[in-house]
């Protein structure tokens, strides 16, 4: 599923500030759907021929972040659509984004006594990563622009991602006291090495070419080249010729070597370490800039976060996508329920409520946490109706 580029990458510096990007896609609170909620009228647009049909995602200004009205209605339509067209491409609205994420401002806007919602949202979400994944048809992301956590889940797990010079990827959720999730367990693990650990636990961002390079997207165009292949694609193809008319559209870059190549050595071996404490320790004998600036990235996380990431990690790398996003589901439950720690809450607080940027983490150090305390965030959900009981696999 992932393509096998013999080489890693890590941009020099990041393209924009974590909070820059999550404050784009805040959002009010009455736009969104709750299980009980009616749908929002026009956040995802549908067309379709007897060949084909294409999935908006239309809320531009805050940058196709996804909420549950959106989730509902693509995989209601994802799952018709697979019965009667030959294949389906998915794009956002706008100029800066795919699709950013998730509503996390949503999904923790209540106690988390009283917060049933988010536990849907993140549920409902993840039936649907687990939908792309195992689609019959051809799935083709177009992920022009920012492309970040549950944006990600839309795409990664598709057949075809297509990126473009203006493609911003990353996996930001340890920095809001979240783990990344929407299959992260599953493709990070996946990747180059230990390019995907590195990601994840650190949110870094790839751009352009990178994010074909490092194994995300399948295919490489210039946006200003994608609106004749969209023509194409939407006007002479079908199944039997798909492949081949996005082959002829795409580069395969061979001319632009990976960012992150100079520094595969270092992030594989510092992050092999079998803890995250091992890791730090690595990073701080490396002495290096880039080991210093890691060192420095990995403090503003949640502690709490960067363990249960390794942990999800080490046990997504030999499950399959279904095992993993019902692993997911229990700790966004966890999350949620603030089982152990109201981190996530407080990271979206500090990111994009109140954005001082001062996330008070609890528990403060690695050292606070206990295995027992990692354990409770893995384990079954009370209720068993929140749980994912079934997931069907890649059809043949």
């Amino acid at each position: 599923m992932f393509s096998q580029v013999k080489a890693i990458i890590l941009l020099p510096k990041q393209p924009k500030p974590l909070q820059e990007i999550f404050k784009l896609h805040k959002r009010k609170m009455s736009s969104a759907a709750t299980a009980t909620e009616p749908e929002v009228p026009d956040d995802v647009l549908f067309e379709s021929t007897d060949v084909f049909g294409v999935a908006t995602l239309n809320r531009p200004k805050a940058l196709n972040a996804l909420n549950l009205s959106m989730v509902t209605k693509l995989t209601r339509k994802l799952e018709e659509w697979e019965k009667t067209k030959q294949f389906v491409i998915v794009k956002g609205a706008g100029e800066k984004a795919f699709c950013a994420g998730g509503d996390v401002r949503y999904a923790t806007a209540l106690e988390p006594s009283q917060n049933s919602r988010g536990k849907t949202f993140f549920r409902n979400e993840y039936i649907m990563n687990n939908l792309i994944g195992t689609y019959s048809i051809p799935y083709i992301a177009l992920i022009d622009g920012i492309t970040m956590g549950g944006g990600v889940g839309i795409s990664v797990h598709g057949h075809y991602r297509i990126a473009t010079e203006k493609t911003l990827f990353a996996m930001p959720e340890t920095a809001i006291g979240l783990f990344p999730d929407v299959g992260g367990s599953y493709f990070l693990p996946r990747l180059i090495g230990k390019l995907g650990l590195y990601l994840g636990l650190s949110g870094h961002q790839l751009k352009g070419s990178d994010v074909m390079k490092a194994g995300i997207a399948t295919h490489y165009i210039e946006s200003s080249k994608l609106p004749k292949l969209y023509e194409e694609l939407t006007n002479s193809t079908t199944a039997d010729n798909l492949d081949s008319v996005i082959t002829k559209h795409t580069d395969l870059m061979h001319s632009h070597p990976f960012s992150l190549l100079p520094l595969r050595s270092k992030i594989d071996h510092c992050f092999s370490g079998n803890t995250i404490e091992e890791i730090v320790q690595r990073l701080k004998e490396d002495k290096s800039d880039w080991a210093n600036n890691t060192l420095e990235n990995l403090k503003k996380m949640s502690p709490l976060s960067l363990k249960i990431t390794k942990r999800a990690n080490d046990f997504g790398s030999k499950q399959s996508l279904q095992d993993c996003l019902k692993m997911e589901n229990r700790l966004a439950a966890a999350a949620i329920e603030a089982r152990v720690s109201k981190d996530f809450y407080e990271g979206v607080r500090a990111l994009l409520v109140d954005k001082d940027k001062n996330p008070k983490w609890n528990p403060k150090t690695l050292e606070e946490i206990s295995d027992d305390t990692v354990n409770k965030c893995f384990g079954p959900l009370e209720h068993i109706e929140e749980e994912i009981s079934y997931l069907r696999s890649r059809k043949k």
